[in-house]
């Protein structure tokens, strides 16, 4: 791979549920780097580049760690969204930004050539590869939110994206929000929000390609408000992410309907506690 992505492979499948279905992890926005050939078209940009508009803080931590807690692989780009957004289709108005679009042609297709081509063929792979080896697999992809957009107040901690329209999509988020709010009654999660999850993006584009029965698409979005606060604090919210999803996908597994229940708990029992709570 080329240095701009990281790919990391998993060896098992063996928590929460997961050796039924090949869990793979990936995420598009994990930095705001710009590569040397195109930092001239940059130069006047740093601040854009720093901001959630360059990439998704907090992401990229949160993919490494569903990665090694899922023993999945993990494609990853630290190439910042606006050079190439890596979740937007060949075509999309906003694959490239203000600054991007006005690099020639032949720049803006040497820069799909270089970073967006071998992303998605990555991750296809790996995609792929999960249905040949269990007939199913599960792609996470790690996203952040920006806590205000335009002015106005994003109302959720967590956000889950699917379609609607896949059984198996709606399935998992059901269960992943309510293990959530079991976990952390504090936390407010919420299907399709702030995105909705049948928009453009990496898993909608997998989803033209394979059926329902082999591939289950989620994008989990978390606010950025969590990453920006004290580590101890993050890294609490990130175990309480991981925890759920276990506690959600061995209910799924188990057949179990309410993913709360003593029996689907199997893993650690991790309560969350809101930053400033006694231990």
């Amino acid at each position: 791979m080329l240095s701009e992505t990281a790919a990391m492979d998993g060896r098992a499948a063996g928590r929460g549920g997961l050796a039924s279905a090949g869990p793979v992890i990936t995420c598009e926005h994990g930095g705001n780097r710009i590569p040397a050939p195109y930092r001239d078209l940059f130069h006047a940009h740093q601040a854009l580049l720093d901001s959630h508009r360059g990439y998704d803080p907090g992401a990229l931590i949160m993919a490494r760690a569903l990665a090694t807690a899922f023993a999945a692989p993990l494609v990853a780009s630290t190439v910042s969204r606006l050079l190439v957004d890596l979740n937007r289709s060949v075509g999309h108005p906003r694959l490239h930004s203000e600054a991007a679009r006005k690099a020639p042609a032949e720049v803006r297709q040497r820069i799909l050539k270089h970073y967006y081509q071998p992303y998605r063929a990555q991750a296809e792979r790996f995609v792929r590869q999960a249905i040949a080896d269990h007939g199913l697999v599960i792609h996470l992809s790690s996203h952040s939110f920006t806590p205000e957009l335009d002015g106005k107040i994003r109302d959720a901690d967590i956000g889950l994206l699917y379609d609607p329209a896949r059984p198996g999509e709606a399935d998992l988020c059901e269960r992943w929000k309510a293990s959530l709010e079991d976990c952390a009654p504090d936390l407010t999660v919420r299907r399709n929000y702030p995105y909705a999850g049948k928009g453009d993006g990496l898993t909608a584009w997998f989803r033209r390609r394979l059926p329902a029965g082999a591939y289950v698409g989620i994008e989990l979005e978390v606010n950025q408000k969590h990453v920006v606060r004290a580590a101890r604090h993050w890294t609490a919210m990130r175990k309480v992410i991981v925890e759920s999803l276990c506690r959600a996908l061995a209910s799924r597994c188990a057949g179990i309907s309410d993913p709360t229940t003593k029996t689907a708990r199997g893993c650690s029992g991790l309560r969350w506690r809101s930053a400033g709570a006694p231990p």
